[in-house]
């Protein structure tokens, strides 16, 4: 495995790869690996000649100065967990290799369709110009034939099959399900900043999730919204940001129940912010 820090090397090594016929299955992480990940990771190498993980923590989609810096970072253990999958590539970037001063301090511009304006967008505004602007870098760098996202991030998800029909990549996305910790809590990188109590009570956010598919039909959207709002808030240490159910091709709002939807949610455990969602068909 080669761990890479500058774009010039990486594209030497994939005018290589593919110079001899390899295909090439992409991750793009920030790092803090874990199952989640690895999942992701493990797919990229049983489908490809060659995985490629890059782990660069992105600083143009943070709209917080403070989660940015407060967002954990482990490169070396990072690694080991990449080396044992049979990864063959890492490309770690500094943020001045990526972006030049002008992209730093500027907002990237894209046509969102609407899919930046709910949830996500709405709460973290330039957030996801940010992901379009590192993942289209990084996919015109990389090059790879199959791009691996988690489900977790459904949002986001969509986002990145909107940029890959817009900007005319020819890449595979391949979307992956959320990988869960055995209490049901959804793996993520932000867990790590959780303390024991505050693990335990992230907990609820799952558990309620997965009992609210009880109540559909029967209770109307507006009303399981309410319900699951309330029940999680009532858990001390957790705070509801959001919870919408919607279309899950539109990523708009629903107010009656169809076959395509899902619950997407926010919650902040203390200062550490959690999202999770669940498919209601």
């Amino acid at each position: 495995m080669k761990t890479i820090t500058k774009k010039q090397d990486l594209i030497s090594e994939i005018d290589s790869l593919k110079a001899t016929g390899k295909s090439i299955g992409f991750v793009p992480t920030m790092g803090a690996l874990h199952a989640g990940h690895m999942s992701l990771v493990n797919r990229a190498v049983n489908e490809n000649d060659c995985c490629v993980v890059s782990v660069f923590v992105n600083p143009t989609q943070f709209n917080n100065p403070t989660d940015l810096e407060k967002y954990p970072r482990n490169l070396q253990h990072d690694e080991e967990m990449l080396r044992a999958a049979g990864c063959s590539i890492v490309f770690s970037p500094s943020p001045e290799e990526m972006y030049n001063a002008e992209e730093m301090n500027s907002t990237f511009e894209f046509d969102f369709g609407g899919l930046d304006q709910v949830m996500e967008g709405k709460y973290r505004p330039g957030h996801f110009n940010g992901v379009v602007q590192v993942v289209s870098k990084l996919f015109s760098l990389v090059r790879p034939d199959r791009a691996y996202f988690g489900e977790k991030d459904f949002q986001q998800l969509a986002i990145i099959h909107r940029m890959v029909k817009l900007m005319n990549f020819p890449v595979k996305i391949v979307d992956c399900p959320i990988v869960r910790e055995e209490s049901g809590l959804a793996l993520s990188s932000r867990n790590e900043r959780l303390n024991t109590q505050q693990r335990e009570n992230a907990v609820k956010i799952s558990e309620v999730l997965f009992e609210s598919r009880n109540f559909v039909p029967e209770k109307s959207v507006n009303e399981l919204i309410r319900w699951v709002i309330d029940s999680i808030n009532k858990v001390e240490g957790l705070e509801v940001e959001y919870f919408e159910i919607v279309d899950a091709a539109t990523l708009q709002a629903i107010d009656k129940w169809n076959d395509n939807c899902v619950g997407c949610i926010t919650v902040y455990c203390g200062d550490v912010r959690l999202i999770d969602n669940i498919r209601y068909y």
